[in-house]
């Protein structure tokens, strides 16, 4: 799969460690986010995420700020995204196999990179379930057409 991953300044270590960890369970991953320490704009990073999961230029993407909020909602504007803020793996598994998400968020000054790892392999693993499921999901994608 091909992951596309988005960060701001205050996740830049983080970034690189979940990057390392999805290509070691061989994953591509697209790295769209910034590599510069000075302070930058977190909404510039979910939108690249965003956008390259919506187009299907990736299959998934991963958003990390200081939060996960911020970056979150910045993909979330984007059309056809689903972005969730996860600070423990079940959340994240539930929102792959339940909301069908296909953006994790997470924040860089919330957790520590093991529960990064937990969160994101949960997520990852994780299938859509479909049935009851996908018709609140469409419901859900009805909003964001009206």
């Amino acid at each position: 799969m091909k992951i596309a991953m988005g960060n701001d300044h205050t996740a830049i270590e983080l970034k690189n460690i979940i990057r390392e960890f999805v290509e070691s369970k061989g994953h591509e991953v697209m790295d769209l986010g910034t590599n510069e320490t000075g302070s930058c704009d977190y909404p510039v990073y979910g939108e690249k995420v965003g956008r390259a999961v919506a187009s299907g230029e990736a299959d998934l993407g991963i958003v990390i700020c200081g939060t996960g909020l911020g970056i979150s909602l910045a993909a979330n504007k984007v059309k056809g995204i689903r972005a969730c803020v996860c600070s423990e793996p079940y959340t994240a598994k539930l929102s792959r196999m339940h909301n069908n998400s296909n953006v994790l968020a997470f924040g860089a000054r919330v957790i520590g990179s093991e529960m990064a790892k937990m969160i994101t392999e949960a997520w990852l693993e994780a299938e859509f379930e479909g049935g009851r499921h996908e018709r609140r999901v469409n419901m859900i994608m009805e909003i964001e057409n009206r």
